[in-house]
């Protein structure tokens, strides 16, 4: 007899509403394969969109769809010996874009390269508001190569990428100026913002020259570009939604016309990615915050709320009680 397992589903495209929690057969790790049993996930932008139809190349329209990228919990089964992971290990991850969503569920098969132990000291709750932290490191590290003395401009600032940049930018010896809410800029500054500003009340004809500029939010990507010092790098890991050809039209061009390229990509982190993270977090360099946690049962609350806009770090699901 299948064993069932409870996890968020959509039988058809549309807004937060068409979400409701189900029963799915529980996975069977294969080979190589490693069990985890979900102890909370987060809301990610993506999730969101897939959900209202947007990315129906990757989703498909085999329903019921499942929904949810990151997961923390702790390893159920191993398949077959995994270097270094044991049977109740704490571990963090983010399902590979390939398979799609599914971390809302209490059980989900991964490859061991998706996926680490998480931070000593951390609970699922607290851990799973830090996977998207991998995004902020490759973009700021790898992609945009931030220098001690640079200046940073961080759009989104206070958001779940946008807080850990805030933090990891500081750390790495960057001048930071933080773009968010009012009732967020308290936050932004106590995570090492040298500067916090009302995006709703700052244009970027009022601000300076940046070195680099990471745009979490993806509209009005050109207004930002030109903020740019001499050199300067623009890294965008969000793009607008309501101009999808325009916004990736843009970026593309930038990389042939124009003084500086915007960079952008679509994170698949690897072990190693989530190993670095695990140590900036367990140094005390990064730290996860958590705006509102919701129980399974209330995931259409908490894509509402991811929705509406003025998320404080990251809007977490737990699944295990």
């Amino acid at each position: 007899m299948t064993e069932m397992m409870r996890a968020a589903l959509y039988d058809r495209f549309g807004g937060p509403e068409v979400l409701y929690v189900g029963e799915v057969p529980k996975p069977v790790p294969g080979p190589g394969e490693v069990l985890v049993k979900v102890g909370a996930m987060s809301i990610n932008g993506g999730e969101l969109h897939a959900r209202a139809g947007r990315f129906k190349a990757v989703t498909g329209r085999k329903f019921p769809l499942r929904t949810g990228l990151d997961f923390a919990g702790e390893v159920a089964q191993l398949a077959s010996p995994v270097a270094g992971l044991a049977v109740g290990d704490r571990v963090w991850g983010i399902l590979p874009r390939s398979s799609g969503f599914g971390s809302a569920a209490e059980y989900v098969v991964v490859r061991p390269e998706q996926m680490s132990r998480s931070p000593k000291g951390l609970d699922p709750v607290e851990a799973v508001a830090m996977p998207v932290g991998t995004t902020a490191v490759t973009a700021l590290r790898d992609k945009a190569r931030l220098r001690p003395g640079e200046r940073l401009l961080v759009r989104g600032a206070a958001g779940g990428v946008g807080n850990v940049a805030v933090q990891l930018g500081k750390a790495m010896g960057a001048q930071v100026t933080g773009l968010a809410r009012a009732e967020s800029l308290a936050l932004v500054r106590e995570l090492g913002a040298d500067e916090a500003l009302d995006y709703r009340a700052t244009t970027p004809a009022d601000l300076g020259r940046y070195d680099v500029v990471l745009d979490t939010v993806g509209k009005d990507l050109p207004d930002y570009r030109r903020l740019l010092a001499p050199g300067g790098r623009m890294v965008a890991i969000a793009f607008d939604t309501d101009r999808i050809a325009a916004s990736l039209g843009y970026i593309l061009a930038s990389a042939v016309h124009g003084r500086s390229r915007v960079r952008f990509f679509s994170g698949n982190p690897k072990t190693e990615l989530f190993n670095e993270l695990t140590s900036y977090v367990e140094q005390g360099t990064l730290r996860p915050i958590v705006d509102t946690v919701f129980p399974l049962a209330d995931i259409a609350d908490a894509h509402r709320a991811l929705e509406a806009g003025g998320v404080r770090g990251k809007y977490v699901v737990r699944i295990a009680s």
